[in-house]
C-alpha cells in the first residue's frame, strides 16, 4: 500500500487527487504501525485503529475538514526508512497543489531528522529547495542548491534550478558560472545561452554609458557564440550612438546575415544612418536584395518610403499594390491606403477612411511576435521568452496580419 501511495503521489495518475484522501490515512496508519513494531510495542490491529489521533483524523476527514485531517495524519507519519519516500512524495504533491507552506513544513521536518541516510537527506534538501523556489524564497533555495553542488549530488536537477533562480534575479554573472557547468540549458546549447547572458551584461553597461566595458562583454558573447546576431545588433546601436554610422551599417548588415528574422528590427536604424551619411539612395539595392530573401512586408514598406520621398506618393502606392499580390499584408494595405488618402477627396476619401479605420482596428490588438517553441505572443521583442524561458526563440509573426 505504501508503494502505491508513493507511486500515485509522484506520478500523473488520473485518480491521484481522489485516491489521495483515501490513501493518506492508510499511509499514516501504516507508518504508525511500523514505528510501533520497531519499538516492540505493537498491539492488535483493532487497538491501533482505535488510537485517539487516528480517530480524530478520520473525523476531520469525514466532516470535510481536510486541513485539520492532513495535519493529524502528517503527525502520525513516523519518519523512518520505510516512510521517508512517503514524506517526500506527500510534500511534492502539496507543492504541485500550490500548498507550499505544507510542503516546506514536511520537508523541513525531514531535513531536521538525524536518522536519515545521506541519500535521503539530500533528496529532502532538493525537495525543500524547490519548495522555497515555489514560495519565491530564492535566497534560501540558493543556499540549499549550493550545498548540494558542493556535495556533488543531484547536479542534473540542481544546476538548472539554480540557473533559473539567477535568470529570474537577472544575476547574469552567477548565471554564466552555472551555465558553464552545463552542456545544454534545456534543449539549447549552453554556450549560445551564455552569449545571451553576456549580451544582457553589455546592455546594462551601455545603459550606464560604460561603452568600453560593453564592447568587451560583446567580445565575450561572440567568443561563446560567433553567430550571435544580438551581439552585432548591440554593436550597431553603440556605433550609431557614437556617430560612427558606417560602422553601425556594417554591424546591422551582419545582424541580418546571422538572423534574417531580425531584419524588421534594424531597418529604421539603417535608414537613419544612411540619412546621416547622405547615402539614402544606396539603401535601395540593399532593400531590393532583402525583399528577394525575406518574405515579410517590412523591407517593402521601407523601400516604399524611399520611393514616396523621391518620386511621390502615387508611385509608392503603385509599388506597394504590386507587392501586395505577392505577400498579402494588413500592414501593407494600411500603408497603401495612407498613400492614396493624400490624393483623394469627397466620397472616395470617405471610403478610404472607412477602410483605414478597419485596418487600424485589425492591427491594434494583434501580437507582432511569437515564440517558436511555446507559442507565446506579444507586441514586444523579448530575447528570453516570458513563457518557456528559451532564449532567442521569439520572432516576428508572418502572414496577412503580421510580417
Amino acid at each position: 500500500m505504501a508503494f502505491l501511495f508513493v507511486t500515485l503521489l509522484r506520478g500523473s495518475h488520473p485518480l491521484m487527487e481522489s485516491w489521495f484522501w483515501l490513501l493518506l490515512p492508510i499511509a499514516a496508519l501504516g507508518g504508525w504501525l511500523v514505528a510501533a513494531r520497531s519499538a516492540g510495542k505493537a498491539g492488535s490491529c483493532a487497538d491501533s485503529m482505535l488510537g485517539s489521533e487516528y480517530i480524530k483524523g478520520l473525523n476531520y476527514l469525514l466532516n470535510e475538514q481536510q486541513d485539520k485531517a492532513i495535519d493529524v495524519f502528517i503527525r502520525m507519519l513516523e519518519v523512518n526508512s520505510d516512510t521517508v519516500e512517503t514524506y517526500l512524495a506527500l510534500g511534492n504533491l502539496f507543492r504541485k497543489r500550490g500548498e507550499v507552506d505544507r510542503a516546506i513544513r514536511i520537508h523541513q521536518n525531514l531535513v531536521a531528522r538525524t536518522n536519515l541516510s545521506n541519500e535521503q537527506r539530500t533528496d529532502a534538501l532538493l525537495e525543500l529547495g524547490q519548495d522555497y523556489m515555489k514560495a519565491g524564497l530564492f535566497d534560501r533555495a540558493e543556499g540549499l542548491f549550493r550545498e548540494l553542488i558542493e556535495s556533488n549530488v543531484h547536479l542534473s536537477s540542481v544546476l538548472p534550478l539554480l540557473l533559473d533562480i539567477y535568470q529570474q534575479e537577472k544575476d547574469w554573472g552567477n548565471a554564466i558560472a552555472i551555465a558553464e557547468q552545463m552542456g545544454f540549458v534545456g534543449e539549447q546549447s549552453a554556450r549560445a545561452v551564455i552569449a545571451q547572458f553576456y549580451c544582457e551584461l553589455a546592455e546594462n553597461a551601455r545603459a550606464r554609458v560604460k561603452i568600453d566595458e560593453a564592447l568587451r562583454l560583446l567580445d565575450k558573447a561572440s567568443e561563446y557564440n560567433p553567430h550571435c546576431a544580438r551581439a552585432s545588433l548591440i554593436r550597431g546601436q553603440i556605433a550609431r550612438q557614437k556617430g560612427d554610422y558606417q560602422a553601425a551599417l556594417t554591424a546591422y548588415e551582419q545582424v541580418v546575415g546571422r538572423d534574417i528574422e531580425l531584419l524588421p528590427e534594424i531597418l529604421d536604424d539603417m535608414e537613419e544612418c544612411h540619412a546621416a551619411l547622405n547615402s539614402t539612395h544606396a539603401m535601395i539595392p540593399y532593400l531590393q536584395k532583402s525583399i528577394s530573401q525575406y518574405a515579410g512586408i517590412s523591407p517593402v514598406l521601407a523601400l516604399a518610403g524611399i520611393i514616396s520621398r523621391e518620386q511621390g506618393d502615387q508611385q509608392a502606392a503603385d509599388y506597394i499594390a504590386g507587392e501586395l499580390g505577392k505577400r498579402p499584408s494588413v500592414r501593407g494595405l494600411a500603408r497603401f491606403i495612407d498613400l492614396n488618402l493624400s490624393g483623394c477627396s469627397g466620397s472616395a476619401r470617405d471610403n478610404l477612411l472607412i477602410l483605414k479605420n478597419m485596418t487600424d482596428q485589425l492591427l491594434e490588438n494583434k501580437p507582432v511576435y511569437k515564440c517558436n517553441d511555446c507559442g507565446f505572443t506579444g507586441k514586444t521583442l523579448h530575447w528570453q521568452c516570458p513563457g518557456c524561458k528559451h532564449w532567442n526563440s521569439i520572432k516576428p509573426i508572418h502572414g496577412v496580419e503580421g510580417e
